[in-house]
């Protein structure tokens, strides 16, 4: 099998700037690092516009009882199943509605495993075992462009009908891809050559987070700027963080909080319904249910041209 040169990728560069870094003092070091992390939210911000396109795609699948995979291999496999297991403790989500897959199954997550990022029939056969259609949407990562696996799942994924988004680090010029929607955040060379577990690495999280938040906040699942639908079943902190929430938004104190969440079955969107509008758990529910969601919407708090206003003071 012939071997693929990759040393003309904006990924794969050396970077002069650290050039040297081998002989610099720590403190040189960081400040040659930090300087080129300052990059990042930058270039992430030069892909505003794609970016919001691929949220409007995910919120239309969500809407419609749709998925968002995300599909990587190595650093970037790793980053987007960490991205969709934080879903369901954030936004109190079903952990089939935002799904990681990565190259070489759960075994990759911890520890490589060899030749999976090349293997082109696995990532066509999961694509189809997790029963991909037109209602939901495919995102690749990979970082320096050229990932078989990723490429593999997101022409299967076409092919089945589902909606595409394509994540990178180089210009579509060095490698192209047809995905609905293809989100090149150019960060430039690495301070270690080629290794896009760094600045890459960032800006991928940073583009995740935004997509799945952003997305989130549009089905309902934010209130002002507050984790209204948590999931209080995960552990202590997010029963005080629930808590907190409730007295926010109602003026109770601690323990009239809790109680509240509590004939709420631990819903904290809920039990703010209840206490605000002056009703019981299931009137709220159906309440909550009549407007997709939007609690705003229940509280009659929209602003000017449709905004929602931010009612975090109470």
């Amino acid at each position: 099998m012939g071997m693929i040169d990759r040393g003309h990728l904006l990924t794969e560069r050396r970077n002069p700037r650290s050039a040297g870094i081998d002989r610099l003092t720590v403190a040189e070091a960081f400040d040659v690092m930090n300087a080129e992390d300052a990059q990042v939210a930058h270039a992430v911000a030069r892909c505003k516009a794609e970016i919001c396109r691929a949220i409007d795609i995910v919120v239309g699948a969500f809407r419609q009882g749709g998925r968002l995979f995300y599909v990587g291999a190595g650093t970037s496999g790793r980053l987007g199943v960490l991205d969709a297991a934080e879903c369901p403790p954030t936004f109190l989500t079903d952990p089939s509605m935002v799904q990681g897959i990565i190259a070489g199954g759960d075994t990759a997550i911890r520890r490589p495993v060899e030749g999976a990022e090349d293997d082109t029939e696995a990532a066509r056969r999961v694509i189809d075992e997790r029963g991909v259609d037109a209602r939901d949407v495919v995102m690749g990562i990979a970082t320096g462009g050229t990932t078989p696996f990723v490429h593999a799942a997101l022409a299967r994924a076409k092919e089945r009908g589902a909606s595409t988004i394509f994540l990178a680090s180089v210009p579509r010029t060095e490698v192209p891809d047809d995905a609905d929607v293809s989100i090149r955040v150019l960060t430039g060379p690495e301070v270690v050559t080629g290794s896009t577990r760094l600045k890459a690495g960032t800006a991928t999280k940073m583009v995740l987070n935004m997509i799945s938040t952003l997305s989130m906040v549009r089905l309902g699942k934010v209130h002002g700027n507050l984790m209204v639908d948590v999931d209080t079943r995960t552990n202590a902190k997010l029963v005080d963080r629930a808590i907190r929430i409730i007295g926010v938004e109602t003026g109770l104190g601690r323990a009239e909080s809790l109680a509240l969440l509590r004939a709420a079955g631990g819903r904290a969107k809920v039990a703010i319904v209840m206490h605000r509008r002056g009703v019981d758990a299931a009137e709220a529910e159906r309440l909550l249910a009549a407007h997709q969601g939007m609690m705003c919407h229940v509280l009659g708090e929209d602003g000017p041209h449709g905004a929602v206003a931010d009612q975090a003071s109470g």
